[in-house]
Protein backbone atom coordinates (compact mmCIF):
# COMPACT_ATOMS: atom_id res chain seq x y z
CA UNK A 1 0.00 0.00 0.00
CA UNK A 2 1.23 3.55 -0.36
CA UNK A 3 0.46 6.85 1.44
CA UNK A 4 1.92 8.89 -1.77
CA UNK A 5 -2.07 9.57 -3.30
CA UNK A 6 -3.20 12.94 -2.66
CA UNK A 7 -1.54 16.38 -3.62
CA UNK A 8 1.96 15.63 -4.71
CA UNK A 9 5.28 17.78 -3.53
CA UNK A 10 8.17 18.26 -5.55
CA UNK A 11 10.51 18.94 -3.39
CA UNK A 12 13.57 19.55 -5.87
CA UNK A 13 15.79 22.67 -5.89
CA UNK A 14 13.57 23.82 -8.49
CA UNK A 15 11.23 24.52 -10.64
CA UNK A 16 10.03 25.11 -7.53
CA UNK A 17 6.54 25.12 -5.92
CA UNK A 18 4.47 27.62 -7.78
CA UNK A 19 1.89 29.61 -5.70
CA UNK A 20 -1.98 29.76 -6.86
CA UNK A 21 -1.42 33.56 -7.33
CA UNK A 22 0.76 33.35 -9.75
CA UNK A 23 -1.08 30.37 -11.77
CA UNK A 24 -4.38 32.27 -11.81
CA UNK A 25 -2.49 35.23 -13.14
CA UNK A 26 -1.34 32.92 -15.92
CA UNK A 27 -4.33 31.24 -16.54
CA UNK A 28 -5.84 34.13 -19.26
CA UNK A 29 -6.44 35.07 -22.80
CA UNK A 30 -3.32 36.52 -24.91
CA UNK A 31 -2.81 40.40 -24.33
CA UNK A 32 -2.26 42.89 -27.01
CA UNK A 33 2.01 42.27 -27.75
CA UNK A 34 2.31 46.21 -28.69
CA UNK A 35 0.42 48.46 -26.45
CA UNK A 36 -1.81 48.53 -23.03
CA UNK A 37 -1.90 46.33 -19.94
CA UNK A 38 1.61 44.19 -20.79
CA UNK A 39 3.35 47.51 -21.34
CA UNK A 40 2.59 48.59 -17.64
CA UNK A 41 3.37 45.41 -16.20
CA UNK A 42 6.56 44.51 -17.65
CA UNK A 43 7.70 48.03 -16.49
CA UNK A 44 6.64 47.29 -13.00
CA UNK A 45 8.68 43.83 -13.26
CA UNK A 46 11.68 45.77 -14.60
CA UNK A 47 10.99 48.21 -11.43
CA UNK A 48 10.63 45.03 -9.52
CA UNK A 49 13.84 43.06 -10.25
CA UNK A 50 16.09 45.90 -9.54
CA UNK A 51 15.00 46.04 -5.94
CA UNK A 52 14.83 42.39 -5.37
CA UNK A 53 18.48 42.12 -7.12
CA UNK A 54 19.86 45.42 -4.99
CA UNK A 55 21.01 47.67 -7.60
CA UNK A 56 20.65 51.05 -9.27
CA UNK A 57 22.28 48.97 -12.53
CA UNK A 58 20.06 47.61 -15.75
CA UNK A 59 18.33 44.31 -15.86
CA UNK A 60 17.85 42.46 -19.69
CA UNK A 61 15.38 40.10 -20.20
CA UNK A 62 15.57 36.81 -21.76
CA UNK A 63 13.34 33.99 -23.21
CA UNK A 64 16.00 31.58 -21.47
CA UNK A 65 16.55 29.39 -19.28
CA UNK A 66 19.84 29.90 -16.52
CA UNK A 67 22.00 28.17 -19.19
CA UNK A 68 20.84 31.04 -21.73
CA UNK A 69 21.64 33.71 -19.56
CA UNK A 70 25.36 32.57 -19.02
CA UNK A 71 25.77 32.78 -22.72
CA UNK A 72 23.96 36.28 -23.05
CA UNK A 73 25.68 37.76 -19.71
CA UNK A 74 29.37 36.61 -21.68
CA UNK A 75 28.41 37.69 -25.34
CA UNK A 76 27.83 41.18 -23.83
CA UNK A 77 31.28 41.89 -21.82
CA UNK A 78 34.05 39.15 -23.78
CA UNK A 79 35.67 38.70 -27.24
CA UNK A 80 37.13 35.41 -28.62
CA UNK A 81 40.65 34.97 -26.97
CA UNK A 82 40.03 36.90 -23.41
CA UNK A 83 40.41 34.70 -20.34
CA UNK A 84 37.85 34.07 -17.83
CA UNK A 85 38.63 32.91 -14.14
CA UNK A 86 36.23 30.66 -13.22
CA UNK A 87 35.73 29.65 -9.30
CA UNK A 88 34.85 26.02 -9.32
CA UNK A 89 32.65 25.24 -6.34
CA UNK A 90 29.75 22.29 -7.53
CA UNK A 91 28.69 21.49 -11.13
CA UNK A 92 27.36 24.67 -12.03
CA UNK A 93 30.21 27.57 -12.22
CA UNK A 94 32.00 24.93 -14.29
CA UNK A 95 29.18 24.40 -16.50
CA UNK A 96 29.48 28.56 -16.94
CA UNK A 97 33.00 27.76 -17.92
CA UNK A 98 31.70 25.22 -20.44
CA UNK A 99 29.76 27.57 -22.29
CA UNK A 100 32.39 30.37 -22.37
CA UNK A 101 35.05 27.76 -24.22
CA UNK A 102 32.15 27.03 -26.87
CA UNK A 103 32.17 30.88 -27.34
CA UNK A 104 35.91 30.92 -28.21
CA UNK A 105 36.88 32.49 -24.70
CA UNK A 106 39.80 31.35 -22.73
CA UNK A 107 38.82 29.45 -19.62
CA UNK A 108 41.18 29.37 -16.35
CA UNK A 109 39.68 27.32 -13.52
CA UNK A 110 40.19 26.65 -9.88
CA UNK A 111 38.27 24.07 -8.75
CA UNK A 112 37.83 23.99 -4.69
CA UNK A 113 35.56 20.51 -4.89
CA UNK A 114 32.01 19.97 -4.53
CA UNK A 115 32.31 20.23 -0.32
CA UNK A 116 34.01 23.30 -0.09
CA UNK A 117 33.43 27.00 -0.70
CA UNK A 118 36.07 29.11 -2.51
CA UNK A 119 39.20 29.59 -0.87
CA UNK A 120 40.03 33.44 -1.36
CA UNK A 121 43.98 33.04 -0.82
CA UNK A 122 44.22 30.81 -3.96
CA UNK A 123 41.72 33.45 -5.71
CA UNK A 124 44.54 35.93 -4.64
CA UNK A 125 47.59 34.61 -5.90
CA UNK A 126 46.07 34.06 -9.38
CA UNK A 127 44.49 37.47 -9.78
CA UNK A 128 47.80 38.92 -8.17
CA UNK A 129 49.74 36.97 -11.01
CA UNK A 130 47.65 38.34 -13.79
CA UNK A 131 49.96 41.04 -13.94
CA UNK A 132 49.14 42.56 -17.20
CA UNK A 133 45.44 41.91 -16.67
CA UNK A 134 44.55 39.39 -19.34
CA UNK A 135 41.99 38.24 -16.85
CA UNK A 136 38.42 39.58 -18.17
CA UNK A 137 35.95 38.62 -15.54
CA UNK A 138 35.47 36.41 -13.06
CA UNK A 139 32.60 34.02 -12.89
CA UNK A 140 31.84 32.73 -9.68
CA UNK A 141 28.30 31.15 -8.83
CA UNK A 142 26.47 32.65 -5.23
CA UNK A 143 25.27 29.73 -4.57
CA UNK A 144 25.73 26.40 -6.23
CA UNK A 145 22.70 23.83 -6.79
CA UNK A 146 24.27 20.64 -7.26
CA UNK A 147 26.18 21.00 -4.13
CA UNK A 148 24.55 23.34 -2.16
CA UNK A 149 27.39 25.74 -0.83
CA UNK A 150 27.01 29.99 -0.19
CA UNK A 151 29.74 31.85 -1.58
CA UNK A 152 30.94 35.01 -0.60
CA UNK A 153 30.69 37.38 -3.22
CA UNK A 154 31.58 40.66 -1.55
CA UNK A 155 34.70 38.86 -0.40
CA UNK A 156 35.72 38.23 -3.64
CA UNK A 157 35.15 41.42 -4.80
CA UNK A 158 37.36 43.05 -1.98
CA UNK A 159 39.99 40.50 -3.18
CA UNK A 160 39.36 42.13 -7.01
CA UNK A 161 39.73 45.77 -5.53
CA UNK A 162 42.92 44.78 -3.45
CA UNK A 163 44.55 43.27 -6.10
CA UNK A 164 43.65 46.32 -8.57
CA UNK A 165 42.64 44.38 -11.29
CA UNK A 166 40.30 45.39 -14.04
CA UNK A 167 38.46 42.28 -14.23
CA UNK A 168 34.66 42.15 -13.90
CA UNK A 169 33.29 40.39 -11.07
CA UNK A 170 30.23 37.80 -12.74
CA UNK A 171 28.02 36.36 -10.35
CA UNK A 172 25.32 33.18 -11.07
CA UNK A 173 22.39 33.91 -8.42
CA UNK A 174 19.85 31.26 -10.16
CA UNK A 175 19.45 29.25 -6.78
CA UNK A 176 19.77 32.36 -4.12
CA UNK A 177 17.92 35.18 -5.49
CA UNK A 178 14.59 35.29 -3.42
CA UNK A 179 16.03 33.13 -0.35
CA UNK A 180 19.66 33.92 0.67
CA UNK A 181 20.76 37.31 1.24
CA UNK A 182 22.04 38.84 -1.90
CA UNK A 183 22.73 43.00 -2.71
CA UNK A 184 24.08 43.51 -6.32
CA UNK A 185 25.44 46.64 -5.76
CA UNK A 186 26.63 46.55 -1.58
CA UNK A 187 28.22 42.96 -2.52
CA UNK A 188 29.96 44.38 -5.77
CA UNK A 189 28.73 42.73 -8.23
CA UNK A 190 29.31 43.60 -12.40
CA UNK A 191 26.77 41.41 -13.74
CA UNK A 192 24.40 39.36 -11.84
CA UNK A 193 22.15 36.46 -13.55
CA UNK A 194 19.37 34.62 -12.54
CA UNK A 195 16.14 32.68 -13.70
CA UNK A 196 12.23 32.42 -12.91
CA UNK A 197 12.18 29.26 -11.41
CA UNK A 198 13.65 28.96 -8.62
CA UNK A 199 13.10 31.86 -6.33
CA UNK A 200 10.76 33.69 -8.34
CA UNK A 201 8.18 31.06 -8.26
CA UNK A 202 7.61 31.34 -11.77
CA UNK A 203 7.50 28.51 -14.73
CA UNK A 204 10.74 27.63 -16.49
CA UNK A 205 11.69 29.98 -19.27
CA UNK A 206 12.63 33.55 -18.30
CA UNK A 207 15.96 34.43 -17.73
CA UNK A 208 17.69 37.55 -16.30
CA UNK A 209 21.38 39.67 -16.37
CA UNK A 210 21.22 42.73 -14.31
CA UNK A 211 24.43 44.92 -15.28
CA UNK A 212 26.26 48.48 -13.82
CA UNK A 213 28.21 50.88 -15.68
CA UNK A 214 31.31 49.30 -15.58
CA UNK A 215 29.56 45.82 -17.55
CA UNK A 216 28.02 48.20 -19.77
CA UNK A 217 31.27 50.12 -20.64
CA UNK A 218 32.69 46.45 -21.19
CA UNK A 219 30.13 45.99 -24.12
CA UNK A 220 32.20 48.81 -26.56
CA UNK A 221 35.12 46.16 -27.37
CA UNK A 222 32.77 42.56 -26.74
CA UNK A 223 33.00 41.01 -29.39
CA UNK A 224 30.86 37.55 -28.60
CA UNK A 225 27.97 40.30 -28.86
CA UNK A 226 25.01 39.35 -31.16
CA UNK A 227 21.71 40.98 -32.37
CA UNK A 228 19.64 38.65 -29.98
CA UNK A 229 21.54 38.47 -26.73
CA UNK A 230 22.66 42.39 -27.00
CA UNK A 231 21.16 43.57 -23.31
CA UNK A 232 21.23 47.31 -24.90
CA UNK A 233 18.17 47.49 -26.44
CA UNK A 234 16.30 44.61 -24.23
CA UNK A 235 17.35 47.33 -21.10
CA UNK A 236 16.42 50.65 -22.58
CA UNK A 237 13.93 49.39 -25.86
CA UNK A 238 12.86 52.25 -28.09
CA UNK A 239 9.68 49.94 -28.65
CA UNK A 240 8.10 47.63 -26.44
CA UNK A 241 8.67 43.94 -28.70
CA UNK A 242 12.81 44.94 -28.70
CA UNK A 243 12.49 44.04 -24.65
CA UNK A 244 12.68 40.54 -26.15
CA UNK A 245 13.81 41.12 -29.22
CA UNK A 246 10.43 40.05 -30.60
CA UNK A 247 7.20 38.45 -29.03
CA UNK A 248 7.31 39.14 -25.66
CA UNK A 249 6.76 35.72 -23.28
CA UNK A 250 3.35 37.61 -22.14
CA UNK A 251 1.91 34.84 -19.71
CA UNK A 252 5.23 34.17 -18.35
CA UNK A 253 5.46 37.78 -18.29
CA UNK A 254 2.09 38.24 -15.88
CA UNK A 255 2.98 35.20 -13.90
CA UNK A 256 6.40 37.19 -13.02
CA UNK A 257 4.81 40.34 -11.72
CA UNK A 258 2.26 38.60 -9.42
CA UNK A 259 5.14 36.48 -8.01
CA UNK A 260 7.42 40.04 -7.56
CA UNK A 261 4.64 40.90 -5.68
CA UNK A 262 4.36 38.47 -3.14
CA UNK A 263 8.00 38.63 -2.77
CA UNK A 264 7.93 42.47 -2.11
CA UNK A 265 5.20 42.19 -0.14
CA UNK A 266 6.19 39.90 2.29
CA UNK A 267 9.53 42.23 2.36
CA UNK A 268 13.08 41.01 1.46
CA UNK A 269 14.50 40.74 4.79
CA UNK A 270 11.09 38.74 5.63
CA UNK A 271 11.57 36.60 2.79
CA UNK A 272 15.42 35.80 4.00
CA UNK A 273 14.91 35.30 7.60
CA UNK A 274 11.76 32.67 6.42
CA UNK A 275 14.25 30.77 4.03
CA UNK A 276 16.74 30.85 6.90
CA UNK A 277 14.75 29.41 9.28
CA UNK A 278 13.14 26.95 6.92
CA UNK A 279 17.03 25.62 6.09
CA UNK A 280 18.09 25.70 9.87
CA UNK A 281 15.01 23.15 10.29
CA UNK A 282 16.56 20.90 7.79
CA UNK A 283 19.85 20.86 9.20
CA UNK A 284 18.93 20.58 12.98
CA UNK A 285 16.99 17.16 11.41
CA UNK A 286 20.50 16.50 9.33
CA UNK A 287 22.51 16.53 12.79
CA UNK A 288 20.05 14.66 14.20
CA UNK A 289 20.06 11.72 12.27
CA UNK A 290 23.79 11.82 11.88
CA UNK A 291 24.25 11.09 15.35
CA UNK A 292 23.54 7.59 14.71
CA UNK A 293 24.54 6.94 11.29
CA UNK A 294 25.90 8.10 7.77
CA UNK A 295 24.22 10.75 6.87
CA UNK A 296 25.00 14.46 6.97
CA UNK A 297 25.18 17.81 4.98
CA UNK A 298 26.96 18.02 1.85
CA UNK A 299 28.45 21.41 3.20
CA UNK A 300 30.08 20.91 6.55
CA UNK A 301 29.78 24.39 7.97
CA UNK A 302 26.36 26.18 8.70
CA UNK A 303 27.66 29.23 7.73
CA UNK A 304 28.53 28.05 4.23
CA UNK A 305 25.47 26.42 3.77
CA UNK A 306 22.39 27.94 1.01
CA UNK A 307 18.93 28.54 2.71
CA UNK A 308 17.63 27.54 -0.84
CA UNK A 309 18.88 24.26 -1.43
CA UNK A 310 20.71 21.31 1.12
CA UNK A 311 22.52 18.68 -0.87
CA UNK A 312 22.73 15.38 1.84
CA UNK A 313 24.67 12.60 1.46
CA UNK A 314 24.01 9.39 2.47
CA UNK A 315 26.47 6.52 1.47
CA UNK A 316 26.27 2.87 -0.18
CA UNK A 317 23.24 3.97 -2.15
CA UNK A 318 20.70 5.11 0.48
CA UNK A 319 20.30 8.20 -1.22
CA UNK A 320 18.44 6.77 -4.16
CA UNK A 321 16.60 4.31 -2.12
CA UNK A 322 15.12 6.95 -0.08
CA UNK A 323 14.22 9.12 -2.83
CA UNK A 324 12.48 6.36 -4.51
CA UNK A 325 11.02 5.45 -1.02
CA UNK A 326 9.61 8.79 -0.29
CA UNK A 327 8.20 9.42 -3.62
CA UNK A 328 6.72 5.71 -4.04
CA UNK A 329 5.22 5.43 -0.43
CA UNK A 330 4.44 9.42 0.56
CA UNK A 331 4.19 11.34 -2.68
CA UNK A 332 7.16 13.55 -2.30
CA UNK A 333 10.02 14.09 -4.98
CA UNK A 334 13.65 14.86 -3.61
CA UNK A 335 16.49 16.33 -5.91
CA UNK A 336 18.84 13.83 -7.39
CA UNK A 337 22.23 13.81 -6.36
CA UNK A 338 23.20 16.04 -9.57
CA UNK A 339 26.80 15.88 -10.54
CA UNK A 340 28.16 13.80 -7.85
CA UNK A 341 29.83 10.21 -8.31
CA UNK A 342 28.11 7.74 -7.25
CA UNK A 343 24.84 9.92 -7.92
CA UNK A 344 22.85 7.32 -5.89
CA UNK A 345 24.75 8.40 -2.81
CA UNK A 346 23.17 12.23 -2.42
CA UNK A 347 20.22 13.43 -2.65
CA UNK A 348 18.72 17.05 -2.04
CA UNK A 349 15.93 18.94 -0.58
CA UNK A 350 14.90 22.19 -2.35
CA UNK A 351 13.37 24.60 0.46
CA UNK A 352 13.07 27.94 -1.72
CA UNK A 353 10.37 30.05 -3.27
CA UNK A 354 7.02 29.39 -2.21
CA UNK A 355 7.53 27.04 0.97
CA UNK A 356 6.27 27.21 4.59
CA UNK A 357 6.97 25.20 7.74
CA UNK A 358 4.37 22.10 7.37
CA UNK A 359 5.51 21.63 4.11
CA UNK A 360 9.69 21.34 4.78
CA UNK A 361 8.45 19.75 8.05
CA UNK A 362 6.54 17.40 6.14
CA UNK A 363 9.00 16.44 4.09
CA UNK A 364 11.46 16.27 7.35
CA UNK A 365 8.97 13.51 8.92
CA UNK A 366 8.72 11.83 5.45
CA UNK A 367 12.59 11.15 4.94
CA UNK A 368 12.88 10.39 8.76
CA UNK A 369 9.82 7.52 7.91
CA UNK A 370 11.82 5.82 5.14
CA UNK A 371 15.21 5.81 7.18
CA UNK A 372 12.95 3.77 9.17
CA UNK A 373 11.58 1.74 6.64
CA UNK A 374 14.56 1.11 5.04
CA UNK A 375 16.31 0.00 8.23
CA UNK A 376 19.10 2.95 7.28
CA UNK A 377 21.10 3.52 10.08
CA UNK A 378 20.47 6.90 11.73
CA UNK A 379 20.05 8.97 15.03
CA UNK A 380 16.88 9.69 16.59
CA UNK A 381 14.88 13.05 17.45
CA UNK A 382 15.27 14.19 14.18
CA UNK A 383 11.64 15.64 13.67
CA UNK A 384 11.66 16.85 17.12
CA UNK A 385 15.10 18.87 16.67
CA UNK A 386 13.16 20.36 13.73
CA UNK A 387 10.28 21.95 14.86
CA UNK A 388 12.23 22.95 17.77
CA UNK A 389 14.30 24.87 15.50
CA UNK A 390 11.11 26.34 13.93
CA UNK A 391 9.47 27.12 17.05
CA UNK A 392 12.80 29.09 17.97
CA UNK A 393 13.22 31.04 14.75
CA UNK A 394 9.82 32.33 15.20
Amino acid sequence: MTFANGRHYLAIPGPSVMPEEVLRTMHRTAPNIYTGELVDVTRACVRDLKVLAGTQGDVAMYIANGHGTWEAALANVCSPGDRVLVLGTGRFCQGWGDTAEGMGIEVETLEFGFAGTVDLGRVEETLAADTVGRIRAVLMVHVDTASSVLNDVAAVRALIDGAGHPALLMVDCIASLGCDRFEMDAFGADVMITASQKGLMTPPGLGFVWFNSRAAAAQATAKCVTRNYDWRPRANPERYYRHFNGTAPTHHIYGLHAALGMILDEGLEAVWARHRGLAGAVWAALDAWGQGGPIRANIADPAHRSCAVTAVCAPDGAGQAIQDWVKAKAGVTLGIGLGRTPEEDYFRIGHMGHVNAHMVLGVLAVIDAALKALEIPHGSGAVEAATGAIAAAA
